[in-house]
């Protein structure tokens, strides 16, 4: 395990991450424990993945919020969930990023999670009280880990994945940061256009033009935040030109490049999610 300060937006939280033994494909996981016990807000915005966090804190401090909706303890986030902020008295939380076609198997509900939020407990049943007080009565992060990676691979052996072909071009959209045609990925699965839109939003909840946008202005995210020009950026990550980013950025987070460029919820991700 690795533990370390973040960077000073984040000093008051100490970051695990697990060893890369413990990692299973489509799955990354981090734990956060907040050193000072004070209320705290985070906007958090639209990342490629479905989110699963779990609050570690004996009280049930952590509230997630979107759309007007709010949650306290353990929740699931769904792809695109909106104006998304996460807070409270945090304490200690687990949060783990799954691959839309690994959430489809994971929970077997994926496409209902769209664009939504939901508590744990709605999704996983009693599962989830289980899950939460093993992970709470474990004595380090390591173990958490280990934990958290049992449940999740013992969830994914038991439940049938999506099919090869929708899995081939979800990865192949993210392998590629976006850079890929709808036409060209039907292509490469044997299948037409309209047979891929189809299947790919059935069982992943997302559109492949969506699913190319949304991991597309991920990576330009982390360019602006890793100090490259707006310029630059549009031409690396294949927009038409500077207007076409700014509009993007603006519509997945409501900011200019300009501010993403510095926004607190990515000064943490070369810390907290390592490249594998």
């Amino acid at each position: 395990m690795v533990s370390t300060g973040a960077r000073p937006d984040w000093t008051r939280m100490d970051i695990a991450v697990p060893r890369r033994s413990e990692r299973l494909p489509g799955i990354s996981m981090a734990g956060f424990r907040q050193r000072v016990p004070v209320p705290v807000d985070i906007a958090m915005v639209a990342h490629p993945s479905v989110t699963l966090l779990i609050d570690l804190s004996e009280e049930g401090g952590v509230v997630c919020g979107t759309r007007g909706r709010h949650e306290r303890g353990s929740v699931v986030i769904g792809l695109l969930p909106g104006d998304l902020r996460a807070g409270g008295r945090v304490g200690e939380c687990l949060q783990i990023r799954l691959a839309p076609d690994v959430a489809a198997a994971v929970f077997d509900a994926s496409p209902d999670l769209s664009g939504t939020m939901a508590p744990l407990a709605d999704v996983w049943g009693r599962d989830a009280g289980r899950v939460e007080d093993r992970l709470r009565a474990a004595a380090s992060w390591d173990e958490r880990f280990t934990i958290a990676a049992e449940v999740l691979g013992r969830r994914l052996r038991a439940r049938a994945p999506v099919e090869p072909e929708v899995a081939h071009a979800w990865r192949r959209t993210f392998t590629r940061r976006g850079l890929v045609k709808v036409d060209s990925l039907a292509g490469e699965i044997g299948w037409d256009r309209k047979r891929l839109w189809s299947r790919f939003r059935s069982q992943l909840g997302i559109s492949p033009k969506r699913a190319i946008r949304l991991v597309r202005f991920d990576h330009a995210a982390h360019l602006l935040a890793a100090g490259h020009a707006a310029a630059g950026v549009a031409a690396m990550c294949g927009y038409v030109d500077q207007s076409h980013l700014h509009r993007e950025v603006k519509a997945f987070t409501g900011l200019t490049p300009s501010i993403v460029a510095v926004a607190p919820w990515l000064a943490i991700d070369d810390v907290a999610w390592p490249a594998s």
